[in-house]
Order: structure tokens, then C-alpha cells, then sequence
């Protein structure tokens, strides 16, 4: 409580930010628009890896349902190196996971040409386990940055709430926010997607160039809360 009376309100964590959100979603569909068509899989929706593995494992297709392992194991072990950052860096955490992601996606970019399936599959799946596990909330709700379907579902359900009455204060602008949020993963997938058709070598500056914004934001841990 102020010297007034009046509960001072809580701090917004900079990596909780709607613009952050933006950003990383934006990010996130890049990541799996290059994947998907430079190497057909998904370097965020392990859902879809795991479907097609078996798919193509019980058809009998076994070196093509392989192609799935890679990207799995590796989104596997960005988890728990990103739980063990959160749990060594604490705040730090968010910028600490961002910088490492812009150095593992140049790295990418540059060992594309020699190892592309290692860098490629292993490297951005690495990338976006980190960023999933890492950035989980967008102004207290949870949310997703590598894929939409969790982010669509509240969008949805907050909008009928709204419509159907009843619903809390809020919740107009949280179902917007989530709708914003697709509305950047599905920009990010477009472009791209241009960007690895037209110039398959550059494709990975796109995301790069999102989470350095995002490093900068997140340089500073919290911001002060709006009057």
C-alpha cells in the first residue's frame, strides 16, 4: 500500500510485454516456414514430428520417418537447458536464452551450406525449445511463441465470453492479444516463407533480427508500471 492508501500496481516484466510477444511469435514463423520447406519438418510443432514419424513408421518408410528423430531429441534437450537457465540466471533468464538463440541461429546460417541437415533440424529446433520454454507469459497469461493452437483457443474462448456476458474486466484485451499473436506467428511463417523461396541463404536474418529487438527490451528486466 502507497502513503495514500492506494495499492501501487505490479511491475510489468519486460519479457512479459505485448511487444515482445509480437516479436517472438513473429520469430516462431519464420523458424517453422524455413524448416518446414528447406527440410520438411517442423522445428516447432514436434506434434507434427512425432504424427509423421509414425505415420511413415508404420507404413514401413523407416529412413523417412527417422528424419523426424533429430528435431525431437533436439527440442528435447533446449528444454532442459532452458529449465537449468531459468533456475541458474533467474531474471536474467529471458535475455540471457535471446542472445543465445541469435548466436545458435547465425551459427545456422553459416554451417547451412556443410551440415545442413545438423544445423538445420538440430540447430532451429534447439532454438525454438529454448524460446518456447523460456518466454511463457505475455502480460500474466500464458501463451506460446512457436505455435498457435493453445494462443487460438483463448482467443476464441475469450471472445465468447465476452459475446455471451459474464465475462471479466480484461478480457476483451487478452483474447486481442492472442489473436495478435497469431496474427504475428502467421505473418512470420508468410514472409518467411518468401524470404526462404527468394533467398534461401539470408531466410534466417528474419528471426534474428526480431530477437535482437527483443534482447534490447529485455536488457532491462522490468519496466514501471503505466500510471
Amino acid at each position: 500500500m502507497s502513503s495514500l492508501g492506494i495499492a501501487a500496481a505490479p511491475l510489468l516484466r519486460r519479457d512479459e510485454t505485448i511487444a515482445v510477444a509480437l516479436l517472438l511469435a513473429f520469430a516462431g514463423g519464420c523458424l517453422d516456414a524455413y524448416t518446414w520447406i528447406v527440410h520438411g519438418v517442423m522445428a516447432n510443432a514436434q506434434t507434427a514430428n512425432l504424427v509423421l514419424l509414425w505415420v511413415y513408421g508404420m507404413a514401413g518408410e523407416r529412413a523417412r520417418a527417422m528424419q523426424f528423430v533429430p528435431p525431437i531429441m533436439a527440442f528435447a534437450l533446449g528444454i532442459v537447458v532452458a529449465a537449468w537457465l531459468r533456475r541458474a540466471a533467474g531474471e536474467r533468464a529471458s535475455a540471457i536464452s535471446t542472445l543465445i538463440e541469435i548466436l545458435l541461429l547465425i551459427a545456422v546460417g553459416i554451417l547451412h551450406n556443410r551440415m545442413p541437415e545438423i544445423a538445420g533440424t538440430l540447430g532451429i529446433s534447439f532454438v525454438a525449445a529454448m524460446q518456447a520454454a523460456v518466454f511463457t507469459r505475455v502480460e500474466g497469461a500464458t501463451y506460446s511463441t512457436v505455435m498457435i493452437t493453445g494462443n487460438m483457443r483463448q482467443a476464441i474462448e475469450g471472445i465468447f465470453a465476452v459475446a455471451s456476458g459474464g465475462a471479466a474486466v480484461g478480457t476483451l484485451r487478452r483474447s486481442g492479444i492472442f489473436t495478435a499473436v497469431c496474427g504475428a506467428f502467421g505473418l512470420g511463417a508468410a514472409l518467411g516463407a518468401l524470404m526462404t523461396k527468394a533467398a534461401p541463404d539470408l531466410a534466417l536474418g528474419l528471426p534474428v533480427v526480431a530477437l535482437l529487438i527483443v534482447l534490447l527490451r529485455c536488457e532491462v528486466v522490468r519496466s514501471e508500471a503505466s500510471p
